[in-house]
């Protein structure tokens, strides 16, 4: 869900606080129940910063949210985003964050890697303050990380695949109505483009079973194997 600025937010980013100063009016806009619910949104610049887009990835539950890496990135994809910074919420006040918190924040560092895309933040927010991964020094502990580390390189050309088929399908859906089945139908092609661009490269059907957290039988079938 794209979230839309007011008059009031600034469009460019130029320091942790100006992220919390639009994301903390975000979260205060939503109602007393979804407020209960953890959000993970992302915000998507340009590599001088401005603000290209405010998505609303998942919504969860009180105390979790899962987050599929692909939606993660798909829109980061499409509207060439060339930086983006990870946002989410506490309902219960606690800035602490937990494994899941760091561990997802890994993996996805390494999934902008692969589309040319950094991920140079990630803020824990309340309604009253927030904690930034990179002013705490975690993101520097995370991005030195190899646990999600692929034992390939990727190059560019990959990128430009994923760009140019996630174009052409938004373009399709724009004349469709945004339902739950062309929601899926999206991620499914983005999911196909990204493991057909690996299998192409060499990458093997466990490894990249692993990078898009699927089972390697998942891959098969995206993959018609």
């Amino acid at each position: 869900m794209d979230i839309k600025l007011t008059k009031h937010d600034k469009r460019y980013i130029e320091g942790t606080d100006d992220v919390y100063s639009i994301m903390q009016r975000v979260l205060l806009r939503d109602n007393q129940i979804d407020q209960e619910k953890e959000h993970l949104w992302m915000i998507g610049m340009n590599q001088a910063g401005y603000i290209l887009y405010i998505e609303l990835i998942a919504l969860g539950s009180y105390k979790s949210v899962d987050v599929e890496p692909m939606n993660v990135f798909r829109v980061a994809v499409m509207k060439n985003a060339s930086r983006v910074i990870l946002v989410h919420n506490h309902p219960s006040g606690s800035l602490t964050p937990s494994e899941a918190d760091k561990d997802i924040t890994d993996r996805l560092i390494q999934v902008g890697r692969i589309l040319n895309i950094d991920l140079i933040d990630h803020l824990i927010i309340t309604p009253k303050t927030y904690i930034s991964f990179r002013s705490t020094k975690l993101m520097d502990e995370l991005e030195q990380s190899l646990k999600y580390v692929p034992t390939y390189q990727v190059v560019e050309r990959i990128r430009k695949e994923e760009k140019l088929i996630a174009k052409e399908k938004l373009a399709v859906e724009r004349d469709k109505t945004k339902t739950e089945k062309a929601q899926k139908e999206l991620a499914l092609a983005q999911a196909k483009a990204l493991a057909n661009a690996l299998f192409n490269k060499g990458v093997d059907i466990k490894t990249i079973a692993k990078l898009m957290e699927v089972t390697p039988k998942k891959v098969e079938r995206i993959l018609g194997k």
